[in-house]
């Protein structure tokens, strides 16, 4: 397999953050601490968080919150409902710290970030995870585990062992081969970063069960049968870094901002209400990101689980000049839902996608249309976003978007906004 100009000198780390939803709800209500604890998907759905002892009762990710209820209060559990704001919150927290540890930072993921460490001197970078380790937590509260190694992929691998043997003390490097072929014999190839469950069931039937035995695999098998990624992965797990830290992530090419209601919802004006609500979202994505939309989609859906009459559909507009202005991209959303809502549906879902996205330096001239940047709206759309930013989400919000929102989602289990709303802040007695 052709490894030409692939580096395999590198070091990279991989700090991911400990049942992360839990741990950040853990670290302002410490009664939680030491009882089982899981976190529900929107609408109060689904486990999608779970602490050790949640684990322990043999409650699955991804299972029905209502299906265990019971048996977390029997064991003096608690179920809560996703709190956004707080984990947004805590995980830029958690990645300004780990952006002290090394220039070079990749964030993966809410929980997840990559650090490239080649060119650090460390005599011992055990040592050093678990430096790190204490810093996050004595900054944040939040408990992490890092895998050191030469790849990315490896370095998942050895975080994944740093995370369930306590004898690694949460920091494992596999820098030497024997170290590595040790690592990889102990993990199976499902376990394996970038191999799904369909990769793992046809390498399960020729014979290739763990990570080691698909790094020894046949080259003329590899390039015949695995995909681009997945011969990137196997060169990955034989050493050669072959996908870089990417410290500058990629602005969004298109942006969903999209809810099941708490409630079956019929009426046009509170499905007015949601559409405003998610066009205000997806408008500051795109400001946040520098960028601006030529092209909106408004979609509903009916609830295709109730025995009722189904209606899924979808509308699109164009808008010219791209823009970030939410006033005009909210009256072009109200236009396309009136034309695509239906009387005598119930709905259990709305959303909004923005698509041509491009950079507001790329906004093409017009002579029929002002850029919304270059005159007074831009400015307000700046001051609006500050004051958002200062004083919490929707301290400036648009009468479109509601009041009272009573088609939410459903999150009665809702913990305070600790770091993100002032009456929320927690008081000292």
């Amino acid at each position: 397999m052709d490894s030409t100009g692939l580096d395999n000198n590198q070091i990279i780390a991989l700090v991911d953050c400990n049942n992360f939803y839990v741990s950040c709800e853990r670290v302002f209500n410490p009664r939680l601490h030491n009882i089982p604890v899981a976190v529900l998907s929107n609408n109060d759905g689904c486990i999608v968080s779970r602490s050790n002892e949640i684990k322990a009762l043999n409650i699955p990710m991804g299972a029905p919150g209502f299906k265990y209820e019971a048996l977390i209060r029997k064991h003096k559990g608690e179920l809560l409902s996703s709190n956004y704001a707080l984990y947004g919150d805590l995980s830029s927290r958690v990645m300004d710290v780990l952006s002290k540890f090394s220039p070079e930072l990749e964030v993966y993921s809410i929980d997840e970030a990559f650090l490239g460490l080649t060119g650090v001197r460390e005599a011992d970078w055990e040592d050093w995870g678990r430096r790190l380790k204490r810093t996050v937590h004595r900054y944040t509260g939040i408990p992490v585990s890092i895998g050191i190694s030469k790849t990315k992929t490896l370095a998942k691998i050895a975080n994944h062992h740093a995370k369930r043997i306590a004898a690694y003390r949460g920091a494992l490097c596999i820098l030497d081969e024997n170290r590595i072929e040790q690592a990889l014999k102990r993990i199976v190839a499902g376990d394996i970063w970038g191999i799904g469950r369909q990769y793992e069931k046809f390498l399960r039937q020729n014979k290739i069960e763990t990570a080691l035995q698909l790094r020894d695999a046949d080259d003329t098998f590899i390039k015949h049968y695995m995909t681009v990624m997945g011969h990137k992965t196997v060169l990955e797990l034989r050493g050669y870094a072959c996908i870089d830290i990417d410290e500058a992530p990629r602005a969004k090419r298109s942006i969903v901002t999209s809810r099941s209601f708490s409630r079956q919802v019929s009426d046009l004006s509170e499905l007015e209400e949601a559409v405003s609500t998610y066009v205000t979202r997806s408008a500051e994505k795109l400001r946040q990101q520098k960028s601006v939309a030529g092209h909106m989609m408004v979609f509903l859906s009916t609830n295709r689980f109730k025995e009722s009459p189904q209606y899924n559909n979808s509308i699109s507009g164009s808008l010219f000049p791209p823009t970030a202005y939410t006033p005009d991209m909210i009256q072009q959303a109200l236009e396309l839902l009136r034309e695509l809502w239906l009387p005598d549906f119930e709905y259990k879902k709305a959303g909004v996608m923005l698509t041509d996205i491009i950079s507001e330096e790329d906004i093409p001239l017009s002579f029929l249309e002002t850029n919304y940047l270059d005159d007074k709206r831009g400015e307000l759309m700046r001051a609006c976003d500050r004051l958002n930013r200062l004083y919490g989400r929707d301290t400036v919000r648009y009468a479109s978007s509601g009041t009272t929102k009573a088609w939410q989602m459903k999150q009665a289990k809702l913990s305070p906004s600790y770091t993100t709303r002032w009456k929320d802040i927690p008081k000292v007695k």
